[in-house]
């Protein structure tokens, strides 16, 4: 596994769901991160990139779902990942949406 040295290479992309939606009002923000990364990188990485004070992390591995091609012929896997949703301290917000 390479070494995560940079912040980009930890948190991959937001998680962008009517769910995850609802939790930005409780100051929750869900990531999808690299896999192998641990919650102290992820709350660096967060605190680096947005400039927010980061309260808590959970994680969660997700596993891949089988494909599916014609009817019921299983072609393969998708990809497993890693999901991360980081609460930050109050007062502070990461605007997702615009740059």
């Amino acid at each position: 596994m390479a070494k995560l040295t940079h912040a980009e290479d930890v948190i991959l992309e937001p998680i962008l769901t009517e769910e995850t939606w609802g939790k930005m009002e409780d100051r929750k923000y869900s990531f999808r991160v690299a896999l192998g990364t641990n919650k102290i990188q992820i709350r660096k990485a967060v605190e680096e990139l947005f400039g927010v004070k980061v309260e808590k992390v959970w994680t969660a591995n997700m596993n891949g779902k089988p494909r599916r091609e014609r009817l019921n012929q299983l072609h393969g896997r998708t990809s497993r990942w890693r999901k991360a949703i980081v609460r930050v301290a109050p007062g502070d917000r990461i605007d997702i949406v615009g740059g």
